[in-house]
Formats: C-alpha cells, structure tokens, sequence
C-alpha cells in the first residue's frame, strides 16, 4: 500500500513538472467541445494498460510452468478461472499451452486499445487545434482596432498557425505520457507482487534518475520562451519583406532588410540549438543510469533474495522482464516531459493571446440600427489610443442627416480618428456619440457598419475576383447588381479591359490595379452596399488627375441623399459641401460653409492658400 501511494506521487510529480497543466485552464476548457473523443481516448489508454497487466500476470505462469514444472500451479483465487482458463487441474504442457493461448490473446486486446487509444487521441488532437483556431478568431474579431495597431501582424499569424501546430504536438505529447504513464503503473504493481524489496531499490534509482533529468528539463522550459518570441519575429520579418517587396525595392533596402531577416534568423537557430543541446543529452544520460540500474538488480538478486529463497527463478525473470520494458518508458517519459517542456513558450503565448482580463473589447449593443433619421451627434468627446495621450480634445459636432460634412486639417488633426468613431472601431474615452438621441454604444454593432461604407486611401483589395471584391461579404448578389455598381463607380471600362472580366483573379492585395482602380473597385463595392452613411478618407489624396476625376465624380453621385464624412486633403474636393469643419491638434478652430470660412480668412483660407500656390507652382 505504501509503495502503490509513492508511485501515485511520483506519478502526479511527474504529470505536475510537464508543465502543460499549470494555469492552462484557459486551453483545457476546449476539451468540453470534444468530451465523448477524449473520454474513449483515456478509456482505452486505460484498458490498454489493464491489458499489459493480464500479459505480465500470464507471462509469470508461463515461466513457472518451463522453469518448474513440478511446482505448485499459481492460482488467482478465482475457482472457476483457475480450472477451466488456467488449467491448474491439466498436465503441465496442457497448461503452457492454454497460457501461450491467453498470451497470444491479451496481446491481440492490448494493441487493439492501444490503436484505438492512438485514434481518439489523435482526434482530441485535431479538435483541441480546430476549437482554438476558431476561438482565436473570434477573440480578435472582438478586440478593439487598438489591439492590432500595438500587435505587429506577423506574430498574430505565427500564433495562429505555428503555435498552435506546436500546441498539438504537446497535446499529443501528453497522450503519450498518459499511455506510459499507465503501463508504468501497471508494470510497478506487478513488480510489487513479485518482489516489494526490488520494486522499492527500483523506484528509489528511478526516482532519482528523474530528479536529475528534471534539472535539464527545466533548462529547456526556460529556452521554450525565447524560442517562442525569436519564432514571432522571425514570421513578423518574413511578412514584413513580402508585404513591404515593393518599398523595398524602391528604396535599395535589399542588404537593410537582409541583415533584418539573417538576424532573426539567426536568433531562431541559436534557440532551437540550444534546445537540441539540452534535449538530446536526456536520453543518452537515462539510457546509461538505468542500464547499471539493471546490473545492480541482477547482481543483487542472485546474491541475497535467490539464495535464501527470497524468490524464485520465474519470478526473477518476470521481473527483469518488467525492468526491461520499464527502462525504455522511463527513457521515453522523460524524453516527453522535456519536449513537453520545450513546448511551453508556445503554450504560454496561446495563453496569453487568449486572455480577456488585459485587452480592450467593445462591448456590443442589443437595439437593431435601420437608418439614420436625424443627426450623428459627438457631446463633449475626448479620446486617446493612449489614455495619457488625447488625439480628440472634447469634440461637439453634428452630422446632419443627409449633408455632407467635410473634415479639414493638417495630419494628425484628429479627422480619421473622429471619422474611425463613428462606425465604432474605437469607443470615446470621455463623452458620448449619439446617433438620433440614443448612444452610440446601445446600437448592436453589426446592424450599425452594414448601414455604414468607408472608402478610404489604403483601399484593400482581396486576392479573389473582382466580381468578389465588389460583393464582398454580400450574398446572393446577382451579376446585373455587380455590373451596375461598377459601371456607377467608372469601373465597368477598365474591368471588361482584364483577361476574365469580373472573374478576373486581382492578386495579393490587388497587385493587377493600379491605384486609381483600386479605388474604383472600393467605390462600386460601397454603392453595392447601398450604405445609409458615408465615409470617405482622403479616397482621392494619392491618385494622379484623371483617376482623381473619375472618382471624384463617382463619389459625387454615391454622395447624393446619403449622409456623408468626407475627409479632405485636396480641398478641391470639398467645395461643394455642405458643412466643413477645420481641426488643429484634436480641437475645432472653424466650422461653417466652405465659401464663408474663405471669406473668415481664418485657417480653411490658409490651407486654401497654400495649395493655390503649390497648384500655382506645378
């Protein structure tokens, strides 16, 4: 009893140390998705093990049968089993026969759970990436746009794709354990029924022989964090490179962005090293100490418990049978708790991306936005991507339903920031929004942006047809409508003009386009969406003459009976709006209409004055 209880603690020692199951209740809750799965998979871990016990048991009979075959038969106690399955009446060969036969048999039930064992293990695996996968997408569907301008882009898809493949591994790496764990269980209490005294000097070696290893187990844990962080910035750089290629080029920066990319490199190798090193000198290091572990038994055994008749030669060859099928799963169980360990820095980085007490989410509202009736109202609105650090400096404002409001000042004025509002990507650090008198925050999210379009100067174009780019994430659109809205947009010439039409595929980012069509193509998929509000984001600032034209003329004609946010760069643009408002460093200066602010002589003047000259001077 005493040695099954130290076997429990070492057990549960040794569980405790892989470190997977400390404060991982943040992952572990995944397996309720999957419990019937994992049930099945210990189930059969379990009775793979009790199946290994039944083979050691007969395997025993087996040897006693060959070695002392006048001996009195073992007997379980069990009348009926011990006459008509052991045979204790029958002649001996009679008996070897019927224990080759229930050997044969144990092992044929013990593999067979142990496959099945590996097959709901490995769909726990499966699943356990599977829930998480879609759980960390639906958290950063939740965040706030705050979190992912902090966040570099290359870690988050390192943590979606790398670090939860390394998360499997580890899962797997835990079955492993438990399915070792369970036949070392097995074999230890059979190795009590045949000697405690060897089973203890075993336990006591063993143990302390997993003490030393656990020293370099730890080692690996601690470079498991490094690994992790050198593995995001590595994929954060490679992204970097490929979504940067054409700056890169442009600037000549090819050797910057190599010694970027070789250093980074660099810092992963020298970390999966380091691991390799202390990883592979467990197995070499287990394999020696258990080997005299085995000597010393043997040498033992012959010299005090055979002689004085302690135990006997079956029992003896049973026992080092066991020993020898123990040594490899004691090698293998610390081999697993050390990749187990390597595991962790991946672990942790899945922990804490899945964390909810230290990030910023918006809270959704409940009533259905159906359509603007009166005014979006900002009252006394303050607001900061860093609390200490105000972009917006108590902000009244109000867009009327159906006007056009323009929004005008120097960069970082705080016009995209007011705009970003509106559709909620941030909530007001202090103040209120109110659409129609009722709060902003009220209005369920989703009814609010699908009422709402944004066209902006970083148009992105999706690596699909340009038939889906303009219906994104709209349903059972038909063509006509697609068609319709292109040509709307002054998009309908340049599309017939691609190899496929609307079933033209735009590449990476819309790469085919040239800048102009981008924003065409963001045009015509605004007006498919037949917004209620508006908002455009200096969609214009960056486009040669003849693009700016066209498109200025396209949003012209998706302005009318719409409410609209216009954010001015080119003032040209803005003239015919219906209110313009000027901003400097998060504050209103001036609001009014775009030909009395000219005539104010105030700010709008100046900037007015400043681009007639540079239009003087070009």
């Amino acid at each position: 009893m005493t040695l099954t209880l130290e076997f429990k603690k070492n057990f549960k020692h040794l569980i405790k140390k892989t470190s997977i199951w400390k404060d991982n209740s943040v992952i572990f809750k995944e397996f309720k998705n999957f419990r019937k799965t994992l049930t099945l998979a210990i189930i059969f871990t379990f009775l793979a093990a009790a199946f290994e016990g039944f083979g050691v048991g007969f395997l025993l009979t087996f040897l006693q049968n060959l070695t002392e075959p006048n001996a009195e038969p073992l007997r379980t106690g069990i009348e009926w089993f011990d006459i008509w399955i052991l045979g204790v009446n029958a002649t001996t060969i009679a008996r070897i026969y019927r224990i080759s036969a229930l050997i044969l048999l144990t092992t044929l039930a013990r593999t067979s759970m142990m496959y099945l064992s590996d097959v709901y293990g490995g769909l726990s695996q499966s699943y356990l990436g599977y829930y998480l996968r879609v759980r960390i997408f639906e958290q950063l569907q939740g965040l706030s746009l705050s979190f992912f301008s902090k966040t570099r882009s290359g870690e988050l898809v390192n943590s979606i794709t790398s670090e939860i493949g390394q998360l499997m591994q580890a899962v797997q790496l835990f079955f492993f354990i438990l399915v070792r764990g369970s036949v070392l269980f097995v074999y230890i209490i059979s190795m009590m029924l045949l000697s405690w005294q060897l089973t203890i000097l075993s336990l006591i070696l063993f143990s302390l022989l997993t003490v030393g290893v656990s020293t370099l187990i730890k080692k690996v844990r601690e470079i498991s964090f490094e690994k992790t962080k050198a593995r995001g910035s590595y994929t954060a750089t490679a992204i970097e490179f490929i979504n940067g290629i054409n700056t890169v080029q442009a600037s000549a920066a090819e050797d910057f962005e190599r010694k970027r990319f070789y250093q980074t490199s660099k810092k992963l190798l020298e970390t999966e090293n380091d691991t390799v090193t202390y990883s592979a000198s467990v197995v070499p290091i287990s394999e020696a100490v258990a080997t005299l572990i085995l000597v010393g038994i043997l040498m033992l055994s012959f010299a005090i418990f055979i002689p004085n008749d302690q135990l006997q030669i079956s029992s003896l060859l049973t026992f080092l049978f066991i020993l020898f099928r123990l040594m490899p799963i004691t090698r293998q169980l610390n081999n697993a708790r050390t990749k187990l360990s390597g595991f962790q820095g991946s672990i942790d980085n899945i922990k804490e991306l899945l964390r909810t007490d230290d990030k910023l989410y918006l809270k959704n509202g409940t009533q259905p936005f159906v359509k603007l009736q009166k005014s979006i109202e900002f009252q006394s609105v303050k607001f900061g991507y860093d609390e200490k650090d105000l972009v917006l400096k108590g902000i009244n404002l109000t867009f009327n339903r159906g006007e056009t409001t323009a929004l005008v000042g120097a960069s970082g004025a705080g016009k995209t920031t007011i705009a970003s509002l509106v559709p909620r990507f941030y909530d007001v650090t202090q103040g209120q929004i109110l659409i129609d008198d009722i709060d902003l925050r009220e209005f369920d999210i989703y009814s609010l942006r699908r009422r709402i379009a944004v066209v902006s100067q970083d148009t992105f174009i999706f690596n699909t047809t340009v038939r889906d780019n303009i219906a994104y994430a709209l349903e059972n659109v038909e063509e006509e409508a697609v068609l319709e809205a292109a040509h709307f947009a002054n998009a309908l010439d340049f599309i017939q003009e691609l190899p496929q039409g609307l079933d033209t595929k735009l590449g990476d980012r819309g790469v085919r386009l040239s800048g102009g069509q981008r924003q065409r193509i963001a045009i015509a998929r605004a007006i498919l969406r037949d917004p209620d509000i508006l908002i455009l984001d200096e969609a214009t600032s960056a486009l040669d003459s003849v693009s700016e034209r066209l498109i200025q003329e396209s949003m012209e004609k998706l302005a009318v009976g719409r409410t609209v946010i216009a954010i001015a760069h080119r003032l040209s643009t803005i003239v015919r709006a219906d209110k313009v408002i000027v901003l400097e460093q998060g504050k209103i200066v001036e609001e009014g209409g775009y030909q009395e602010l000219l005539e104010q002589r105030g700010k709008l003047w100046k900037y007015h004055q400043m681009q007639h000259d540079l239009s003087q001077v070009s």
